[in-house]
């Protein structure tokens, strides 16, 4: 940009540079021919030298803009005049505005049937330039790619949550070869045979100056991973007195273990469930069901998908429903632990542990904890630092829809766990409400027990029980590290492929791997 002033000082011009070379003009100022004062050539200067910075910053951004052509002074005034008044082109801000009032029309539109859709986005891009898609046909195609991918993406993860539950619901091949093989040993070796415990410890089963475990399982490998955790971890061992409870098939191998392998100073007993006399149809209401009733049978083992709407669940609820619906649930063996009182006359008070637990500390102070009357000592599910694990109130098991079940029960009130509960089976003998309660007890274990044991629990510190490893991945190891009994409830158990890989170590501690019944079975360590 030059500034000329000619030499008879009767005219001003103000030039800019084009791109041949040349020069514009941009503004020129004539002054009439009369005399012109130094002082007022001063004050024209000076005013000029405070306006042309502006003007050549503005003229700049019109020529990056490609409108350097502007070779006259009202052009120039057409390009800059909005900026000088401080409006800029909204063509941008319409253009957004079409787009969405787009996507609405495309969001209330039925999809056509039988468009056929890209593979991938680049797809889509590729054939949007090849067929000169309008906005409309963009959308619309974008919004059905995603409603199939969705669709896609949901129909995976329940095949993934089925998969999981079958998985679960099975039983792993070396375990089943341990069972065989341990039965077989039980029919062919005297020792495997041999009374447990000894004749002379027999009055020991029903002392209770000893610490009485109660386990009831059809699992070899995961009894003897709770009963020798158990052992390892008592400060005084000789005091405690498991007794094993198993079914009639599991019975022979389940003896044959504990046999051949000894717990000393511990004593065991292995029962099955039909050397309890006390076990009959009359005074068990479940086992005439779990034998009898077909329909039972098909809930807990038939087809899970078939007839369901899927659409009208999330994930997580089909999850729930189908560890609600485990085969396990139908075993009698799950529920033995509502007949204890009768099946256990003599004992006075006992802890009964599930087989998915780990035990890492000495537990003999659970006897010296007043249950205050109550019946059942249990750690309480609705409170503590992992939200989801210890999040669990009444509202989380029943149906509070129901005018019963709204009239009947809080749905605030916490539920408490299974897995390692102290039982006061003297005051649970003399409480009769407690009795009846369990008298509706259904196929399934903790929602009818949080109705039947409603008034007669007693929370015990959080320390002693830590749940959820069968199921949070993102378990926290400190807190597994400090907990008395670690709890593998949830489908991925350690002795499954499914179950967690950084938690898996707390339980293959126990397992004997130099058992040679364990490596002829191939079950090799993780």
């Amino acid at each position: 940009m030059q500034l000329h002033i000619s030499p008879s000082m009767r005219s001003i011009t103000i030039s800019s540079s084009n791109s041949n070379g040349g020069f514009i003009d941009l503004m020129k100022i004539k002054v009439a021919a009369r005399h012109i004062s130094y002082r007022t050539l001063f004050h024209t200067i000076l005013i000029l030298a405070f306006l042309l910075p502006f003007v050549f910053i503005l003229t700049a951004l019109v020529t990056l803009e490609g409108v350097n052509n502007c070779s006259s002074f009202d052009c120039l005034g057409r390009r800059l005049g909005p900026r000088l008044l401080g409006r800029v082109d909204d063509s941008g801000q319409r253009l957004v505005k079409d787009f969405h009032k787009i996507l609405n029309q495309v969001n209330t539109e039925e999809i056509p049937n039988g468009l056929k859709l890209p593979e991938s986005f680049s797809q889509l891009v590729a054939e949007m330039k090849s067929n000169q898609y309008d906005a409309k046909t963009f959308a619309l195609t974008l919004r059905a790619m995603m409603e199939k991918f969705e669709r896609e993406i949901r129909e995976s993860k329940f095949a993934e949550l089925m998969n999981k539950h079958f998985t679960a619901s099975s039983i792993p091949k070396g375990i089943h070869c341990l069972s065989l093989r341990l039965t077989d040993e039980y029919s062919s070796n005297a020792h495997a045979r041999r009374q447990l415990p000894a004749p002379e410890l027999l009055p020991l089963l029903s002392d209770n100056s000893y610490h009485h475990f109660i386990l009831s399982t059809d699992n070899i490998l995961a009894a003897s991973v709770v009963v020798t955790s158990t052992v390892a971890s008592s400060l005084r061992p000789e005091k405690i007195v498991f007794h094993v409870i198993t079914d009639k098939k599991t019975y022979a191998g389940m003896h044959s273990w504990f046999a051949l392998n000894s717990v000393s100073p511990a004593i065991i007993e292995v029962k099955g469930v039909h050397q309890f006399e006390w076990l009959t149809r009359e005074n068990v209401p479940v086992l005439e069901a779990v034998e009898s009733h077909n329909s039972i049978r098909n809930y807990y083992h038939g087809n899970h998908v078939a007839g369901a709407n899927l659409s009208d669940t999330t994930p997580r609820m089909f999850a729930s429903k189908l560890q609600a619906r485990s085969p396990k649930y139908i075993s009698l063996l799950n529920h033995l632990r509502i007949y204890l009182p009768e099946l256990f006359p003599n004992l006075d008070k006992v802890v009964f542990l599930d087989d998915d637990v780990v035990i890492q500390r000495d537990l003999s102070p659970l006897w010296d904890i007043d249950l205050k009357g109550k019946v059942n000592g249990a750690v309480e599910t609705c409170r503590g630092e992992d939200e989801w694990v210890m999040s669990k109130r009444f509202k989380n098991y029943f149906n509070f829809s129901h005018p019963l079940i709204a009239n009947n029960l809080d749905s605030e009130e916490c539920a408490w766990a299974y897995g390692m509960n102290v039982f006061d089976l003297h005051t649970w003998r003399k409480t009769s409400n407690l009795k009846s309660n369990l008298t509706m007890w259904k196929l399934g274990t903790l929602p009818p027990a949080l109705i039947a044991f409603k008034g007669h629990v007693h929370a015990i510190d959080p320390e002693w029980h830590m749940l959820g490893l069968g199921y949070q991945n993102k378990t926290d190891i400190e807190s597994v590290k400090r907990a008395a009994v670690i709890h593998y409830n949830g489908q991925s158990k350690p002795w499954l492929p499914i179950g967690f890989e950084h938690l898996r170590p707390f339980w293959t501690k126990y397992v004997n791997y130099s058992n040679d019944f364990v490596r002829n079975c191939h079950i090799m360590e993780t």
